[in-house]
């Protein structure tokens, strides 16, 4: 049955509009024998998409932007099947796929609409772009890339994982900001623990990277908060809006730290605007898109310098010139040599990028909301500009 999909392929894959969908989509309904071999197809485009830098989370979360639910699905279903193949998968690896949508049933609810579907996910598949590597596919050696050791979850992290949970349940906004700042001192001294224990056993770790979602809508803002956040961590974080991710370089237990906080920020942020915004149109105000671009920004923005603080205020604890007492005087050529080692890094994954202007912000209401908020959390941004990686311009 190759020639049939051979025949469906060659006028859905390489075709932009609908019509080449359908006549593709039609040939396959027609022909069930070639079930089998059309799933192995798609296996080929996701494996091909793991040679060009892709990762499963990555795959599945450009699907559902870019088509729907089901064809996220379906990646899903290609994607599991694929890597059972490999004896070990990369680290982060095996979390991604625990976190991927179930693979909707074949051929429902008929075959012209599943083939239909299956055409539409394997034509974009098919045009995925080379993006930056932040490991070795499966299967590859690492070839030079850092490969971190697979391990399991810091009991450190795990108490900052519980703080930054009742951080985002808890309806009282003085828990919550005591909660998140609690959470990012212990991830600061959880860093320079790592720094210090690298320094004296003479560690050849090297920093690494990983992606995290920005997605639409408001995503500049939410650019400027992870940038906020990777800073406050010893992290650099470069947007591409185009494929709507940031890849964040840094130590390991950095990229956990900031990973965490992230998504926790935007989770407070998100239930304060919508209260603000509530607030907002009981007085009879409907400039709603505004508002949240407004209140966003300045959440973002005001975190920054409020994590910033948070940092220095434990480096200079542990350094010895902070109220805590006598520290390490090691400690701040340490996390010089592990700062300029993570800009070395991003500089090489990313030798041109360039620099987003941001639109400024027009709602003023929006603006005091959202930095009320950032300062009931205690996080903030990096400042008005953003690096890009390449096709950002």
């Amino acid at each position: 049955m190759e020639p049939v999909i051979d025949q469906a392929f060659a006028a859905a894959l390489y075709s932009d509009g609908d019509a080449g969908l359908d006549t593709g989509a039609s040939l396959l309904a027609a022909g069930p024998a070639a079930d089998a071999e059309l799933f192995r197809r798609g296996e080929e485009f996701v494996r091909r998409s793991w040679e060009r830098g892709w990762q499963p989370a990555d795959v599945v979360r450009l699907v559902r932007r870019d088509l729907d639910e089901t064809a996220a699905g379906l990646a899903a279903g290609l994607i599991v099947s694929e890597t059972a193949r490999y004896e070990r998968l990369p680290p982060r690896w095996q979390g991604q796929l625990d976190a991927l949508p179930a693979a909707p049933p074949r051929n429902r609810p008929d075959r012209f609409s599943y083939a239909s579907a299956v055409l539409g996910l394997y034509r974009l598949l098919l045009r995925l772009p080379s993006i930056e590597p932040v490991g070795p596919p499966p299967g590859a050696s690492p070839h030079g890339l850092h490969l971190p050791p697979a391990h399991d979850e810091p009991r450190m992290l795990t108490r900052i994982r519980a703080l930054l949970a009742k951080a985002e349940a808890t309806g009282f906004p003085e828990e919550a900001e005591a909660l998140t700042t609690k959470a990012q001192e212990l991830m600061a001294r959880h860093s320079i623990d790592e720094a210090l224990l690298a320094a004296r056993t003479h560690s050849k770790e090297a920093p690494g990277a990983c992606r995290i979602g920005v997605d639409a809508p408001y995503e500049t803002a939410k650019a400027i908060l992870l940038d906020a956040v990777a800073a406050a961590n010893r992290c650099r974080a470069v947007w591409n809006s185009d494929l709507g991710f940031s890849t964040v370089v840094g130590f390991e237990p950095d990229l956990d730290a900031v990973e965490l906080l992230y998504t926790s920020l935007l989770v407070q942020g998100t239930v304060a605007m919508a209260k603000a915004e509530a607030g907002q149109r009981a007085g009879g105000r409907r400039r709603t898109k505004t508002f949240r671009q407004s209140f966003l920004m300045a959440y973002a923005q005001r975190l920054g310098s409020r994590l910033a603080a948070d940092t220095a205020r434990v480096t200079a604890a542990g350094a010895g010139t902070g109220p805590v007492g006598p520290g390490d005087p090691a400690l701040l050529p340490v996390l010089a040599a592990r700062d300029m080692a993570v800009t070395d890094t991003a500089e090489r994954m990313f030798p041109e990028t360039t620099t987003t202007r941001v639109r400024g912000a027009t709602d003023l209401d929006g603006w005091t909301h959202g930095t009320a908020a950032a300062d009931r959390a205690r996080t903030g941004g990096n400042g008005p500009e953003l690096r890009g990686g390449r096709g950002d311009r």
